[in-house]
């Protein structure tokens, strides 16, 4: 089961909008959420699920205004998560900033897309590009000029409309990889993790399918290829498109696109990974007031600063923060993940062209310091 209804709060708990989906739970039950989470807040019990009674709240806040579903059943607790971080992206896709403000202009263009975004408590149409093909907004307005619902929403590709045309057919690939890492002081690595993702930008003509093939370690040990060159993905998540049966079954990574941009698959590596980036740092003090910091990264920079300060009479040892890095690496892959290959078939035949690029880049990368 998922939400009986949905509301969206300001920051005093008064609600802005609501959709009753089931009827099976009172509407003035929201009146108890905001008692009931700064009560929790005092104890230091706040929890993303509070109930009273019978009635369950799944809540989150984004920005000044809080999303709250309402349900007295056993629900999904993640698939209704799921729908209230979709909405917020929704929202943000409509009216690029979503706050109190953005929903109080267009209060008539939020009702009607929490009407199509859910049915009977349950998550329908999600995706923004085939909303905003009958829910269009001028202005503050919405423009009813199309009351017919696109077949998209009625079609098994959902996520695709039919008749796209582009002179020239290609598709982007981005595999960006963020590596969290953690050293310590002596120079022993305490965390490492290599999160990556797929990005799609596509410009393809028709109703393409496409088919990308990875070094994954899983698909060689099938295929008799060994280890050698290949990363065994983990965690792996997939847009809708993507054919999960046929990737269960042989691993081919199978799907229709959407049109645009979108992230086909991200994963996750938990293995050991050898810093990168490297930063030594020497903190002297040489008076009440005076500090020099010594930062020297590998053999090619060494920066050196130093700092007048007040007078300060407490000489207790300060607590050092880690050293937080920020970079990025282009035509690289941490974990050595390739496309081996991207085939585009489509049944007028058409040639496309897929390009392919690799980015390393720093996600939470911290050294301590002595």
């Amino acid at each position: 089961m998922s939400a009986s209804a949905v509301f969206i709060l300001d920051l005093k708990g008064k609600p802005l909008i609501s959709r009753n989906y089931k009827g099976d739970v009172s509407m003035s039950e929201i009146d108890y959420f905001m008692p009931l989470l700064m009560q929790k807040e005092e104890e230091s019990a706040l929890t993303p699920l509070l109930s009273r009674g019978k009635v369950h709240f799944l809540w989150i806040k984004h920005s000044n205004i809080y999303l709250v579903a309402l349900t007295m059943k056993n629900a999904n607790a993640s698939l209704v998560y799921s729908f209230l971080y979709k909405v917020v992206e929704v929202f943000s896709e409509y009216f690029k900033e979503l706050e109190e403000e953005s929903i109080r202009d267009n209060f008539v263009i939020v009702y009607e897309l929490l009407d199509e975004l859910m049915d009977f408590g349950f998550p329908q149409t999600t995706d923004s590009k085939i909303l905003q093909e009958y829910i269009t907004q001028q202005g503050n307005k919405l423009d009813t000029g199309k009351s017919r619902v696109p077949p998209t929403v009625t079609n098994a590709v959902s996520w695709r409309s039919e008749g796209i045309k582009y002179k020239k057919n290609e598709v982007f690939i981005d595999v960006i990889e963020s590596v969290n890492l953690l050293v310590n002081a002596n120079g022993s690595v305490l965390l490492s993790e290599i999160v990556g993702s797929i990005k799609l930008k596509v410009f393809l003509s028709g109703m393409p399918e496409l088919r990308l093939g990875l070094n994954d370690r899983v698909l060689f040990e099938i295929t008799g290829r060994g280890k050698n060159k290949s990363v065994e993905l983990e965690d792996v998540k997939f847009h809708q498109c993507v054919r999960l049966s046929r990737f269960d079954n042989d691993r081919t990574i199978s799907f229709i696109p959407p049109d645009g941009d979108f992230e086909l698959m991200s994963y996750r590596l938990n293995t050991q990974v050898k810093p990168l980036i490297w930063i030594e740092s020497v903190i002297e003090k040489f008076s009440h007031s005076r500090v020099e910091i010594m930062v020297k990264g590998g053999k090619e920079y060494l920066m050196r600063a130093h700092f007048g300060l007040p007078s300060v009479e407490n000489e207790e040892l300060e607590g050092r923060p880690p050293i937080s890095v920020r970079f990025e690496i282009p035509y690289f892959t941490v974990s050595g993940i390739q496309v081996r290959y991207m085939k585009i078939i489509e049944k007028s035949g058409y040639q496309a062209l897929p390009w392919v690029r690799y980015i390393t880049q720093s996600g939470d990368y911290q050294l301590r310091t002595h």
